[in-house]
């Protein structure tokens, strides 16, 4: 990995003057997350994605995602949709946009190589697959002269839905950048360029100084081979175009896997369709929202079952983690409230879940004995015991349900903590983030023998041990 320093320090060493030309790409380099997302909500809002888009965008997406496909498609399809808009009136949305989220995604790091090239009297590029009003705003904003980027075609001032000479992606782009440098009279063996996409590898390989920038897994495993500089960025976690497709492909995923699963229930049994459909609806929307679990002590998830599976809740994301790691078998609980979400009162349907009447004690008694009917019959269930999220990734009070479940099933309890869920999807956020979300599952905590007195100290003690390890008070790899 290369620090900021380190590139800094190069730029000031290397040749001064206009021969040395700088290549940025924009989106995920320049700016943290997608421009592009940006204008896909605000059409969003406005009604202006049809359903004939959605569903080929999420088609794409999903093949991206699952099958290595074309990504790159995905803009042709969102420019068709844009056939009859006036480009003065996109031009202006770019602008209102730019001001309103683009700006401050801006990432100062890029800001700050960038200014240290023009210190150089180095040429200056944007070069993106995104359109003019997209970038334009940003190379105002950052002093660029030079604008390489996807050209939409226009006639009669509307767009016709089209780019002219194709989107600028992958080979476009690297090959735009030689004509530039060949028309200036430049070499590319002094040209830099600075980009994060497994699509500008093309682009990368074209200078003599490549650099991979907050790089994706394919781009940084060349960039390792090769032996280019990575610079890894925190990430402002803008919102794109990837994170709304993702999550709403995640949603179709999950919903059509447990559909099959609660069809499946009816030929083959109740049991028999939640394992179908835990085997592949919680993996499936993962995939498709493009998060990895990194996950250590897995074997405990198998070593005692049933049990009972507890995890420290920061995000809508955990329950589909959480479905992921326990596969099958399983059920799980919910307040009674989760039932008004479709998709939770579709799962609950198919897992058989038990929704717990927190404003009715007694209630509330009956579906807490439904539960421990379950682990009796062999059955693990899977039960947040904050409650409710977090406002930090520091774990809430335990409260003691879950605990009490265990004792009287006599049923192990196995504690899943997760560090990082509230910064892939944060409280209150509608859409997913790609990205690693960091797993530890604890050994089993045995309950048999226990007294009155014990769930209310296994909670508090396994409480305090979580927030030790998010915290990094305790070793995580210990």
């Amino acid at each position: 990995m290369t620090t900021l320093g380190r590139l800094l320090g190069e730029i000031e060493a290397a040749p001064q003057g206009p021969e040395t030309t700088v290549f940025f790409d924009l989106d995920g380099t320049l700016v943290s997350g997608y421009t592009a997302g940006a204008f896909y909500r605000d059409r969003l809002r406005h009604g202006g994605v049809g359903l004939g888009e959605f569903g080929r965008s999420l088609a794409v997406f999903a093949d991206s995602k699952l099958l290595g496909g074309d990504a790159g498609k995905l803009g042709p399809i969102a420019v068709e949709g844009l056939r009859g808009r006036r480009l003065d009136e996109l031009e202006e949305l770019g602008e209102r946009l730019y001001e309103d989220q683009v700006k401050r995604m801006l990432r100062p790091e890029m800001r700050m190589l960038l200014e240290a090239h023009r210190d150089r009297g180095h040429t200056i590029v944007i070069a993106s697959s995104a359109t003019h009003f997209q970038v334009d705003p940003v190379a105002r904003e950052l002093g660029v002269e030079h604008v390489l980027c996807s050209e939409v075609t226009v006639r009669d001032g509307e767009l016709t839905g089209s780019f002219e000479g194709g989107m600028l992606w992958d080979g476009r782009k690297a090959a735009a950048v030689r004509s530039f440098t060949r028309e200036r009279g430049s070499e590319l063996a002094d040209s830099y360029a600075y980009a994060n996409g497994d699509e500008d590898i093309s682009l990368l390989s074209s200078v003599g100084h490549p650099r991979a920038v907050a790089p994706d897994r394919m781009l940084e495993r060349v960039a390792r081979q090769e032996g280019w500089p990575i610079l890894h960025l925190p990430d402002e976690q803008g919102t794109g175009a990837r994170e709304v497709v993702g999550t709403a492909a995640a949603a179709a995923g999950i919903n059509l896997s447990l559909g099959v699963g609660a069809l499946a229930g009816l030929v083959r049994g109740r049991r028999a369709g939640a394992n179908l459909a835990g085997r592949f609806a919680f993996d499936v929307a993962l995939r498709l929202s493009g998060v990895r679990l990194n996950v250590i002590g897995e074997e405990n998830l198998w070593s005692a079952r049933p049990a009972v599976f507890v995890f420290n809740h920061q995000s809508n994301l955990d329950p589909i983690v959480a479905g992921a790691l326990i596969r099958r078998d399983f059920t799980s609980t919910g307040k009674k409230e989760a039932q008004r979400d479709p998709m939770a009162a579709l799962a609950g349907y198919v897992l058989d879940a038990v929704f717990l009447d927190r404003e009715d004690p007694e209630r509330a008694k009956e579906q807490i004995s439904e539960a421990v009917d379950r682990l009796r019959g062999g059955v693990s269930v899977m039960i947040a015991p904050e409650g409710t999220r977090s406002r930090t990734d520091i774990p809430g009070r335990f409260k003691h349900g879950a605990f009490w479940v265990a004792k009287e099933a006599e049923a192990p309890i196995v504690p899943i903590v997760m560090r990082n869920s509230g910064e892939l999807m944060p409280r209150g956020s509608t859409f997913i983030h790609p990205g690693t979300l960091d797993i530890r599952v604890l050994e089993p905590i045995p309950t048999r023998g226990w007294g009155d007195e014990d769930p209310a100290k296994a909670a508090d003690e396994l409480q305090a041990r979580t927030a030790n390890l998010v915290s990094g008070f305790e070793e995580w790899d210990a």
